[in-house]
């Protein structure tokens, strides 16, 4: 599959825009801070920080165009030319907001919980599956593995993945 910059961006820009909304309309949030463009965040993969009644929590938003496969995909390798690390991997957020934007389904993930359980997996267990992207005259190639939801809904421990219709 190929992407364009533009295209994945926009996706990105209305998945973050649809959560903030979504969390400030929730009774229990105090504030919402969009830190995408924050440098002190950038390694740490953190998008969002909700403060809630119940405490602080960093969020890493996850847009996906996808919904008809019923998958999750988990980033393994987010430009795999330059052998960077696929966000899922090293993710500092408290949770994955992992965002379908043409339903508007949203999917908060535990972390780490999520992740250790995927590398608990057997590794062909999961399809690998790549994009490209273009930038420019140059493209870079995300890969990750397609996760079925029900799978992941059904196996994680500790905190379950919980499900919003926005």
């Amino acid at each position: 599959m190929r992407y364009n910059i533009n295209d994945s961006n926009q996706v990105a820009k209305q998945a973050s825009h649809d959560i903030e909304v979504w969390l400030r309309s929730l009774a229990q949030t105090i504030t919402v801070v969009n830190v995408e463009h924050d440098r002190a965040y950038w390694n740490r993969d953190i998008d969002l920080i909700l403060t809630t009644d119940k405490g602080v929590f960093n969020l890493e938003v996850k847009g996906d165009r996808w919904h008809k496969s019923g998958n999750f995909f988990f980033e393994t390798h987010s430009n795999q030319e330059r052998g960077t690390p696929g966000c899922f991997l090293y993710t500092e957020a408290d949770w994955i907001c992992y965002y379908f934007v043409v339903t508007r389904i949203l999917y908060l993930l535990p972390m780490p919980e999520t992740r250790d359980w995927f590398l608990g997996c057997e590794t062909g267990r999961f399809q690998e599956k790549s994009t490209t992207t273009q930038v420019g005259d140059t493209f870079y190639t995300t890969v990750g593995r397609l996760v079925p939801i029900k799978v992941a809904k059904s196996e994680v421990g500790g905190r379950k993945i919980r499900k919003f219709q926005l």
